[in-house]
C-alpha cells in the first residue's frame, strides 16, 4: 500500500509545495490540503502504518523529521522547531512519540 493509493497524487504535491520554505509546515493545513482530514478512521490508520517507517507502532521524532519525504521523496526535511511542534501537538501522553490513536485524533479533530 502507498500513500497515493489513499490520497490523490495532485493533492499530495500541492500540500508538499505549500510548505517548501523552512518553518512553514503546519500539520493542520497539510492534512487538509492533502485530503487526509476527509478520510475514514481506518484510512488514517493505514496512512499511519505507512508513515511508521520502522514498524514500531509509533512515529518517533526521527521519523517526523522526514515526514514530508514520506509523501514526496524530493521534499525537504522538517526543521527541529517544526518537528518538536508537530510532536507536541499529537503526543497526548508525553512519551516522546506519536501512537496510532494520537495520530488519528490529531488528523480527524
Amino acid at each position: 500500500m502507498s500513500l497515493s493509493s489513499i490520497l490523490s497524487a495532485d493533492a499530495i504535491e500541492s500540500a508538499v509545495k505549500d510548505c517548501q520554505a523552512p518553518d512553514s509546515f503546519c500539520h493542520k493545513k497539510f492534512f487538509q490540503m492533502c485530503g487526509l482530514t476527509k478520510k475514514s478512521p481506518q484510512e488514517v490508520k493505514d496512512i499511519f502504518r505507512i508513515l511508521d517507517n520502522d514498524g514500531s507502532g509509533f512515529i518517533e521524532e526521527e521519523e517526523l523529521k522526514f515526514f514530508l519525504q514520506r509523501f514526496s521523496p524530493g521534499a525537504r526535511v522538517l526543521t527541529d522547531k517544526e518537528t518538536k511542534a508537530f510532536l507536541s501537538a499529537a503526543d497526548d501522553d508525553n512519551d516522546g512519540k506519536i501512537g496510532v490513536d494520537e495520530f488519528k485524533a490529531m488528523v480527524l479533530s
